[in-house]
């Protein structure tokens, strides 16, 4: 490819904004610039890109003129503000917060899923949930190849998925607990709960179904994605001590039957996805060993004797790569033909 492009990461001192920047050098993406935006707390630092050190900007309007496509990585509020602004620039924005997710005007993609919606956007394509991102990822070709009628869906969320601050508040909380100290350290910025030693419901507001925020994005996005708005899928999220990578307890009733075979036998051909499911070895997905792969591991794949047309299987992947900032990244190689 001769064409190259200029690139914005919005958020770029975060743990998204990071790993979005060592992809675009890992993957070769042809970019002619890289312009990395973060907050005024970091003006004069730079962050490295193959053999530069690239100055930190503020995000303003100013900067944002001449740019192929943005990457936003800073939450919801500036994806809100400055989102219009780079498209109304000329960029293409891929934004990770929640922002835009169930506008009806704007696609929500994963591009193992609906590489196709790409066709519609109107400058602003949005990153799903990264746990929506995981679980539709894993259970999509098994949904082609059988048709899902009911997802049941149980999550173990690593502290990555609330960023840095939450990572290193495990990181701080586990340290004191094998001192012997009382576990306060950054005390309970980013958890309401010990997170050390510990597993709590998802630290999002519950609301009146009794389903709490986060549960309801991942249906409502799994819904918008597979284009199936009445899809029955019941979701319980859970915060779990471990650093990074989400894993799901998953179990899908299916319009036809599918074997546990038929099943291992589809997801080993299946893009994006890696089987690791060894019942000698009694060796199955680990967010330790997802961690860092841009593939989901899919394993514990077996028919559930409760039902004749259903399956469970367990998986794991890792929410800044997949969930985030390599679905970003992916989303902008299929954009141009990479």
């Amino acid at each position: 490819m001769s064409k190259t492009y200029k690139i914005g990461i919005v958020g770029a001192t975060g743990a998204v904004g990071q790993e979005a920047v060592r992809l675009l050098a890992s993957r070769n993406f042809p970019v002619a610039e890289l312009r990395l935006f973060a907050s005024a707390r970091s003006a004069g630092k730079t962050l490295p890109f193959r053999d530069l050190e690239i100055p930190l900007r503020p995000l303003n309007a100013e900067n944002l003129q001449g740019l192929d496509f943005v990457i936003f990585s800073a939450g919801a509020s500036r994806s809100r503000e400055f989102a219009p602004i780079a498209v109304a620039a000329g960029a293409v924005v891929i934004d990770n917060s929640s922002a835009y997710r169930m506008n009806p005007t704007v696609p929500l993609v994963v591009p193992e899923i609906n590489p196709g919606d790409l066709q519609n956007h109107q400058g602003i394509i949005a990153n799903p949930n990264c746990t929506a991102a995981i679980l539709g990822t894993a259970v999509w070709p098994l949904h082609q190849r059988a048709g899902i009628e009911r997802i049941v869906v149980s999550t173990y969320q690593s502290a990555s998925g609330a960023g840095a601050q939450a990572m290193a508040e495990l990181e701080s909380q586990v340290k004191e607990y094998a001192a012997g100290a009382p576990v306060a350290g950054l005390g309970r910025s980013v958890f309401p709960h010990q997170i050390a030693f510990n597993v709590f419901s998802h630290n999002t507001a519950v609301g009146a179904d009794g389903s709490n925020e986060e549960e309801t994005k991942v249906r409502e996005e799994l819904r918008k994605m597979f284009h199936l708005p009445e899809l029955p899928v019941c979701v319980t999220c859970i915060r779990v001590p471990v650093l990074r990578a989400h894993s799901e307890s998953i179990v899908i009733e299916t319009r036809e039957k599918l074997s546990a075979e038929e099943a291992r036998a589809i997801l080993s051909k299946a893009p994006g996805v890696r089987v690791v499911d060894n019942r000698e070895a009694n060796h199955f997905p680990m967010p330790l060993e997802a961690s860092g792969e841009l593939d989901i591991l899919v394993g514990r794949i077996r028919e559930d004797v409760s039902h004749p047309r259903s399956l469970a299987l367990f998986v794991s992947g890792d929410q800044l790569l997949k969930g985030a900032a390599w679905n970003a990244v992916q989303i902008a190689e299929t954009l141009i033909g990479k």
